[in-house]
């Protein structure tokens, strides 16, 4: 699938981007993989850490804001993984014309690029807060999911397509509960703050959200959202698996956070499809053909149905939540919330779910 082909990932120097390009090198033989950012310390320090495969692997320092230095990145490029985007939610409120620069424009400059430069698949990163969008991140990335679906209407000619995965908050990024949890526990404190006691997440990890790009770029025929089957957890019993003996208080919910993550909504069911691990939310076009794009083997989901980490019928109680910590983090110990390594993290909110993502 991804064998001798030329990949590009936009903002390639992030926590995705790292993962998908070790997943890649690992599992494929590409003929190159180029990373496309604008931090080039950020691309020196990648390039150090998988100096091996430095015979294929590429930076290129450019942002998605500059589409004639996506005209020149792109040249000969065959697959494009979109994970470019402004998405810390309190900063992009009070910076609200960067992030429509970034993850409207941007991706529209994505788009007319990889069209014109006949790349064959482009998979753009979605996020559950473009569903029912309650802050501006979330609005940019809802733009950005329609015009990445709607792309596939006027490639005309050319066999591009382009696709959508859509997940949550990846359990352990840079900026999500878990690290900020046990950084508090770290540093002694006796009390964890809950932004809300009813507050449920879905949980996936990095390397899932890789193979879910690996499915779509695989099975995409032009319109699609992927979305992965995970299980749901409450971010009470995360407080629990990581400090057990902690006194929890609520804080209030943040401005622009929700309860609960929702993947799928009513309005989505009427064209989504459950596969065996996923669903596909299939576009409403006139352009779109059941006979050329549906994928064979799903099931259309019910009149009404939801896909919400509230109403998930598979859960987490602590102690998978403790062995699953443990999975991202060998050194983890439930009793103290504390790897062995030491480490400390920088989170600055007091919050039941990543502001990032």
């Amino acid at each position: 699938m991804l064998n001798e082909k030329t990949i590009l990932i936009t903002g390639g120097t992030g926590s995705y981007g790292k993962k998908f390009t070790e997943k890649i090198f690992q599992q494929y033989s590409p003929k190159k993989v180029v990373i496309y950012s604008r931090d080039e310390f950020k691309q020196y320090e990648m390039g150090r850490h998988f100096s091996e495969y430095t015979d294929r692997l590429r930076f290129f320092i450019g942002d998605v804001r500059d589409k004639s230095r996506l005209y020149r990145a792109l040249d000969g490029v065959d697959i494009v993984i979109h994970a470019a985007a402004l998405k810390q939610v309190p900063a992009m409120e009070y910076n609200p014309i960067e992030a429509i620069k970034t993850n409207i424009h941007g991706a529209e400059n994505v788009i007319d690029a990889a069209i014109d430069r006949g790349v064959e698949k482009i998979v753009a990163l979605s996020t559950d807060k473009a569903v029912n969008p309650v802050n501006l991140y979330g609005a940019t990335k809802l733009v950005s999911d329609k015009l990445f679906v709607s792309a596939n209407a006027y490639v005309g000619s050319k066999k591009t397509t382009f696709s959508v995965v859509r997940y949550g908050n990846v359990a352990g990024s840079r900026g999500s509960v878990i690290p900020f949890f046990r950084s508090l526990t770290k540093q002694g404190e006796a009390t964890l703050p809950i932004t809300d006691f009813r507050m449920t997440r879905f949980w996936i990890t990095l390397e899932e959200g890789v193979e879910l790009v690996f499915k779509a770029i695989a099975e995409a025929r032009g319109g699609e959202i992927f979305v992965s089957k995970i299980p749901s957890f409450k971010v009470v019993d995360l407080a629990k698996a990581i400090h057990p003996t902690a006194e929890l208080t609520g804080v209030g919910i943040r401005p622009g956070e929700k309860l609960h993550e929702l993947m799928v909504t009513r309005e989505d069911a009427r064209t989504t499809y459950e596969y065996e691990d996923h669903y596909v939310i299939y576009p409403n076009f006139d352009w779109w053909s059941r006979e050329r794009h549906l994928k064979p083997g799903g099931q259309r989901v019910p009149e009404g149905f939801e896909y919400t980490s509230e109403t998930n019928t598979d859960w987490l109680s602590v102690e998978r939540l403790q062995s699953l910590i443990q999975r991202i983090d060998p050194g983890f110990c439930p009793a103290s919330g504390v790897s062995d390594s030491g480490q400390s993290h920088r989170d600055g909110l007091a919050v039941g779910a990543a502001p990032t993502r």
